[in-house]
C-alpha cells in the first residue's frame, strides 16, 4: 500500500506535541509527521527564530533527504504561514510539490496587513498573555502557572514576531491544491481566508468549521475527516499510478 506523509506544522507558541494524537486517528496509508521547530520540544536547546524565510529553508534542508513522495502539508495559524514557505523551499531544493496544502486559521500571506497589525514589535509578557487569554486556548490555571509561562512566553514572543514581520516574496505559485479551514468566530475574514487562493494554480477550496482559533481541537474529528477525504483522492491517483 502507497504511504501519504502529512507533515504537521505547529501554531505560535506550541511543539509538534500538538499533533501526536492524530497519529492514532488517521488511516493506514496516511502517516502523521509532527514537525519540530528549534526553540521546543526536542529542539529546546536550540535558538528561536523571528524571520519566516530562513526557518523555512532550514526546515526544507532537514527534511529533504528523508522525505519521499506522495506527502502532502497542513498548518495551523503560522504553522500554515511556514507550511506555504516549506513548500516552496522544497520546491528550490528540487523536491517535487506536494499533492496539497492545508492552511488552517489565519489569513492568506498577502493579506496580513491588518491581521498582523502591532505583531512586528516584541511584546511584553503582560501583552502576551492578554493575547493567549484573546484566543481562549489556554485556561486561567496555566497562565498563572510562572514557572511554565517563563518556558511559554519565550517560543510565543518569537513566533508572534515570525508573523508580524513576515513578508512573502513575489514568486510562481504553487501547484497542488490548497484546502484551507477556517473558525467561524476565528479573526480571519472570509475574505483573508479566501485570499490563500492565490498562492496556487491549482484546485482550491474553503471549509468553515464551528468554534474559534482552537477549533483544529473543539472539532478535530471533522479536521482529521477532511485532511482525509482530500487526501484520499491523491492516494488512489498515486496508487494507481505506481501499479500501472
Amino acid at each position: 500500500m502507497t504511504q501519504l506523509t502529512l507533515l504537521c506544522l505547529p501554531y505560535s507558541g506550541a511543539s509538534a506535541m500538538v499533533y501526536s494524537r492524530w497519529r492514532r486517528k488517521v488511516p493506514q496509508w496516511l502517516t502523521v509527521q509532527p514537525v519540530e521547530l528549534p526553540g521546543r520540544g526536542a529542539r529546546f536547546a536550540e535558538p528561536l527564530h523571528t524571520d519566516m524565510g530562513p526557518l523555512a529553508r532550514q526546515l526544507a534542508r532537514e527534511l529533504f533527504p528523508t522525505l519521499r513522495a506522495p506527502y502532502a502539508l497542513f498548518g495551523h495559524s503560522l504553522g500554515a504561514l511556514l507550511a506555504c514557505e516549506i513548500a516552496h523551499a522544497l520546491r528550490e531544493l528540487g523536491c517535487p510539490e506536494p499533492v496539497a496544502l492545508f492552511a488552517s486559521g489565519t489569513a492568506a500571506p498577502t493579506m496580513r496587513a491588518d491581521y498582523d497589525r502591532g505583531f512586528a514589535e516584541p511584546k511584553t509578557d503582560a501583552e502576551l498573555i492578554d493575547q493567549l487569554r484573546t484566543l481562549n486556548g489556554t485556561s486561567e490555571e496555566v497562565l498563572a502557572n510562572e514557572e511554565l509561562m517563563a518556558l511559554t512566553l519565550p517560543v510565543l514572543r518569537a513566533d508572534f514576531l515570525l508573523c508580524g514581520r513576515y513578508q512573502p516574496k513575489l514568486r510562481s505559485p504553487l501547484n497542488c491544491p490548497v484546502h484551507v479551514l477556517g473558525g467561524a468566530a476565528d479573526k480571519a475574514t472570509t475574505e483573508q481566508l479566501i485570499g490563500w487562493s492565490r498562492e496556487t494554480c491549482g484546485s482550491f477550496s474553503v471549509d468553515m468549521l464551528a468554534g474559534g482559533h482552537f477549533f483544529i481541537h473543539e472539532h478535530e474529528a471533522r479536521v482529521l475527516r477532511l485532511i482525509k477525504d482530500q487526501l484520499s483522492v491523491h492516494h488512489r491517483r498515486h496508487g494507481l499510478a505506481i501499479s500501472a
